[in-house]
């Protein structure tokens, strides 16, 4: 069996490269013939098995353009598309498992003509939203709901992916709803139960969708002994961290920026993934902020350094990093947010104190109260991170386990293959 996987990164560029890379790894592993095209580098060479779309970084950046100018993302990229497509035919691959198709290096509609022309069957992981919008990929934060009927007057356009000048959004709407209708053999996944919900009330309402959660390398991502409190001079204080590929406002960023003036001198707040005129702006009494790292092993002394991991996040499907924190023993609170919620809530005993929601592995406070997550935070760390990390570490042995979770979209092409009735 030969499977393509398509996204915007390849193993770093955020949690969507990593899961793609150890997929295909799981892949090999087991005999499947897997291969990765993906959109532009972060610096990952070539290989046997992944190929890079686009290495021309002026052609990127007219894509770009267009967006802002024209608000039409998705339907750009015609010349990075046509070589997507020469290699398709190249490869021949029996299933086609797509990722994030947006992001300035494909064009959706004739990648889903070809596919409806060769007839070839698709697994889709949405990790957000943007497949079933007119333009946003959340709507959590402008609390819309226009996705359900038809977008329009759009008040997220300065938001990923931005524009300028235009709302296009109605056009958008419809051109999506066309391009990714009729393919006979489509199953959309979802990595958390919330988005599978969302996506069933879109007009992708027609295809299956299940939710496979997202996974972890429980073997890197383990409770280290960190020297990071002693290199960052916090010695005996505790450690409240934060951590994202990107900080912004859907991130909580604002929130971020509050938390240290509240904050006693024995608590001292972490960020990593600072860009670096942020690393300004956080440095500040009971801050440190730091910059990203792609390094497996400094991110878990990170997270076993933690007395507690923080995620403010406002729009989300289903952070990776909460589960890393987890593997690592370290417990979590998270405002009340699409998905962030279920690696604290799901499956665990909870009780609800002052509006906070207190399980064995973290909180879930109301959205926006950052006073309610410093109150949870202090209730965890009163009662010790000893208290959370053996349940932190089993839950992310059983339900985060990126093997476990990687055979199960094996499991998956083995069904689809064996229903295939294609002739190539």
């Amino acid at each position: 069996m030969k499977v393509l996987q398509l996204n915007q990164t390849f193993r770093y560029g955020g949690s969507t490269g990593r899961i793609v890379y150890e997929l295909l790894c799981s892949q090999l592993q087991v005999g499947i013939d897997g291969f990765v095209i993906y959109g532009y580098s972060d610096g990952e060479p070539e290989d046997a098995h992944a190929f890079c779309l686009q290495r021309n970084i002026l052609r990127r950046k007219l894509n770009i353009l267009r967006t802002r100018l024209f608000d039409h993302h998705g339907f750009y990229n015609e010349a990075e598309t046509a070589n997507l497509i020469q290699w398709m035919d190249e490869l021949k691959p029996d299933i086609i498992h797509l990722h994030n198709i947006h992001n300035h290096y494909v064009h959706v509609g004739r990648l889903f003509e070809y596919i409806r022309k060769h007839n070839i069957p698709v697994v889709w992981t949405l990790h957000d939203c943007w497949s079933f919008t007119g333009h946003c990929v959340y709507f959590d934060f402008s609390q819309c709901d226009k996705w359900k009927t038809q977008c329009h007057n759009c008040s997220s356009l300065h938001d990923y992916p931005p524009t300028w000048f235009f709302d296009r959004t109605t056009r958008n709407y419809e051109d999506k709803k066309v391009a990714f209708a009729g393919v006979a053999n489509l199953t959309l996944v979802t990595p958390s139960r919330w988005l599978a919900g969302l996506a069933r009330e879109s007009f992708l309402r027609d295809y299956p969708v299940i939710a496979i959660n997202n996974g972890v390398d429980i073997n890197m991502f383990c409770p280290h002994k960190s020297g990071i409190k002693e290199q960052l001079g916090i010695g005996s204080k505790k450690m409240l961290l934060a951590m994202a590929a990107i900080f912004e406002r859907r991130k909580g960023t604002q929130y971020l920026q509050q938390l240290p003036e509240l904050l006693t001198d024995n608590e001292v707040l972490v960020l990593v993934g600072l860009s670096e005129e942020q690393k300004k702006q956080f440095s500040k009494n009971r801050c440190i902020g730091l910059g990203r790292t792609n390094s497996v092993e400094e991110l878990a002394e990170y997270y076993s350094a933690a007395d507690v991991f923080i995620n403010p996040t406002l729009e989300d499907n289903f952070p990776t990093t909460n589960i890393e924190a987890l593997a690592c023993g370290t417990p979590v609170v998270t405002f009340e947010t699409g998905g962030s919620v279920e690696s604290v809530l799901d499956g665990e005993e909870a009780s609800v104190v002052d509006g906070i929601t207190y399980s064995s592995v973290g909180a879930v406070v109301p959205k926006s109260d950052v006073n309610a997550m410093l109150r949870a935070v202090r209730e965890i760390i009163a009662n010790g991170k000893t208290t959370y990390s053996e349940a932190c570490r089993k839950k992310a042995e059983e339900r985060y386990d990126k093997d476990k979770q990687y055979l199960k979209y094996i499991e998956l092409y083995n069904e689809i293959y064996a229903k295939s009735e294609r002739i190539i």
